[in-house]
């Protein structure tokens, strides 16, 4: 059967010239080499389209894909009913039409209306826009909205926020000159005083954090609020239906990751920014916001209320340059959410908290030393004298994702943080403890 190419071989030899290439080889030559094929697929002398796709899929078996998921640190491996699959890839929403004509596109409005009210009431704040690209971004834009408003430079932040969305903040500081001050959890906590002042827009903590356990927002909020400051507040959707909600006890803006609530890891995306904030705070919003209103005929309508930093407005009075959203992303979570249910997301927190107690009970039993004594909801964090890296290769020849290791910034102490979800099962936990101490004794 004959391979098909969409470049000619001039067009190859006119992209290589340009490049200052020798060769296709060469273009990819930054690529590992474990990560390569190491062969041609051999399709010559495949007749048919059955014979290629079953080659493909022998292909495939050789990734990694059949591990058992005890990692977590943002992206949790979830149960996904077959409705939100079924639904969410309903050919109304796998598209690329952007809904700016409201008459012809009610539907994926009024979805994403209905997502919109959901995070506000997971959140308990007044508004949420129509979704960010993720977790990381959703983060950097709330920054972005505190500087603006309060017109000074600083943000004290938590290290117990997740490495990549510190990361991603501290790129987008070195453009917009933002001072990053990060400042240990345990020192915010003790003495928050002693690092704000008059140039401080906002204090950004995060619960659960990236150990896996829980920080008393409501311990922060009365200093944060003294100052003026605006605080902004990271955390997880379904963690969010047994805490109390950020915005009740004075968190500003609150952001999150969207992928627990109805998307699968999918190799790290696409995933969703989830971002909301209180009501005077409105006009900031970044991306677009989905409204209901009436129309001629006195008929609901949903139409996009705002879309303040779109290419329509003077750009000097932007505090963002996004334009867009996760449309099908969103979509996804509404019909979650509403899959679920009230009671339905709270069983799937409560489920996971049993698990991760069950795991964390049984780690005890064997004398396996925690990282902090701390509450926790479906994470924690372990603490080895062994090489982590190690033991996590060495689990995963036992069929494990072991967990994520993470480097505490002050002491570069290492942890493994351990996540279990409403989907492992008990017989999984005894596999995966069994394993631990096989590698590790």
């Amino acid at each position: 059967m004959p391979t098909f190419t969409p470049h000619t071989p001039e067009e190859i030899k006119q992209m290589l010239g340009f490049l200052g290439l020798d060769s296709i080889s060469e273009l990819y030559s930054h690529i590992p080499d474990s990560l390569k094929l190491g062969r041609q697929l051999a399709f010559q002398g495949l007749d048919s389209e059955f014979d290629v796709l079953s080659e493909l899929s022998l292909t495939g078996e050789t990734n990694i894909n059949s591990a058992i998921c005890f990692a977590g640190y943002g992206a949790y491996d979830r149960l996904i009913p077959a409705a939100t699959k079924q639904l969410s890839a309903r050919s109304e929403f796998v598209t690329a039409y952007t809904p700016y004509q409201p008459e012809v596109a009610q539907g994926v409005l009024q979805a994403i209306f209905e997502y919109q009210t959901f995070i506000t009431r997971l959140y308990g704040t007044d508004i949420a826009n129509a979704s960010l690209y993720d977790g990381s971004s959703a983060l950097v834009e709330a920054i972005n909205i505190a500087t603006s408003l309060r017109g000074s430079k600083k943000v004290v932040l938590s290290e117990s926020i997740f490495h990549n969305y510190r990361q991603v903040a501290d790129t987008f500081s070195k453009g917009t000159d933002t001072e990053i001050v990060t400042v240990k959890e345990s020192d915010l906590i003790e003495d928050l005083e002693r690092f704000i002042d008059s140039k401080t827009a906002a204090v950004v903590v995060q619960t659960p954090n990236r150990y896996g356990y829980l920080v008393d927002l409501e311990e922060l909020s009365p200093t944060i609020s003294k100052h003026g400051c605006l605080f902004i507040v990271v955390m997880d959707p379904i963690a969010a239906s047994v805490l109390k909600p950020p915005g009740k006890i004075g968190a500003d803006i609150v952001v999150g990751e969207g992928q627990p609530i109805g998307m699968p890891l999918s190799y790290g995306g696409p995933y969703l920014g989830l971002f909301s904030l209180r009501e005077d705070l409105v006009r900031k919003l970044p991306g677009r916001l989905v409204g209901r209103t009436y129309d001629l005929d006195s008929k609901i309508a949903y139409v996009t209320t705002l879309r303040s930093r779109e290419q329509d407005i003077r750009r000097e009075k932007a505090s963002s340059n996004v334009c867009t959203n996760q449309t099908l992303m969103a979509v996804t979570a509404a019909i979650q959410l509403s899959w679920l249910g009230t009671s339905g997301i709270l069983k799937v927190a409560q489920n996971s908290f049993s698990a991760a107690h069950y795991l964390h009970s049984e780690l005890h039993k064997h004398d396996f030393e925690f990282a902090y004594d701390k509450p926790f909801l479906w994470e924690f964090s372990l603490r080895f004298n062994q090489n982590i890296d190690k033991i996590i290769d060495a689990m995963l020849e036992e069929g494990f994702l072991a967990g994520v290791k993470v480097t505490e910034e002050f002491s570069k102490e290492e942890f493994l943080v351990v996540a279990a979800t409403e989907k492992r099962t008990r017989s999984e936990i005894d596999s995966y403890v069994n394993a631990l101490v096989k590698i590790t004794r």
